[in-house]
């Protein structure tokens, strides 16, 4: 099954750009398109996509907010891809913040678009993991924000579970931790969804930014 793929963009040629880069992939189908945040909650429930392409800075409602919504309200929802301008922004980790699954600059190459995409869709390995880093260091709250070390501390994560959340943070893959602790694929994928199951994160974008917020993982 091809991975679908609903962009939203308030640029018709950004749009069209990346419907072309996309399209020409067998593995991906282009299901829609919004020009706002505001259409997506009842695109993404009539198209079921896989992945939501989503421009952070739109008129009517932005990618900040629509993520929080189709998060608050869809059942299981997409995973989410920021498009942006640039790439040390605020406004990118602000959607991470929100649920947002990774982010993609305007400008990248044709190859990193897709590569992007099916990632994300996969959803075994971090996006950026040095932007997200980087926008960690800059706009996140660096261990000083109390909610995240409370559910950190909460989460009593064990030893080899701060091991795997760590290498996560470093943008390692399932199979990639399997190698560098000696263990299963399998095994690491059960560590992975405990780590989200304690901490409560959707995905291990969401734990990430926990750990970085918790002052777990320092950013810098």
């Amino acid at each position: 099954m091809p991975v679908t793929v609903l962009l939203v963009d308030d640029e018709p040629l950004v749009r069209a750009g990346l419907r072309a880069v996309l399209e020409a992939q067998p593995d991906i189908e282009v299901v829609g398109e919004a020009a706002d945040g505001a259409a997506v909650i009842p695109l993404v429930r009539q198209l079921r996509p896989d992945v939501v392409a989503m421009d952070v800075r739109m008129p009517l409602m932005d990618g900040i907010e629509a993520t929080r919504a189709v998060l608050r309200t869809v059942d299981r929802p997409p995973k989410i891809l920021v498009v942006t301008t640039f790439e040390n922004d605020e406004y990118v980790y602000e959607a991470l913040r929100a649920g947002a699954d990774g982010f993609l600059l305007k400008r990248a190459r044709p190859a990193e678009i897709v590569h992007a995409v099916r990632l994300i869709a996969e959803g075994e390995s971090l996006l950026f993991p040095a932007s997200v880093r980087q926008l960690a260091a800059e706009y996140g709250d660096d261990g000083g924000n109390r909610a995240a070390r409370a559910v950190m501390e909460r989460a009593a994560l064990t030893d080899r579970e701060g091991e795997v959340l760590r290498l996560m943070a470093r943008g390692l893959s399932n199979a990639e931790i399997a190698g560098q602790l000696i263990v299963g694929t399998e095994t690491v994928k059960s560590h992975v969804s405990a780590i989200l199951a304690k901490l409560g994160a959707r995905d291990r974008t969401q734990a990430v930014i926990a750990a970085y917020e918790s002052g777990f993982v320092a950013p810098g």
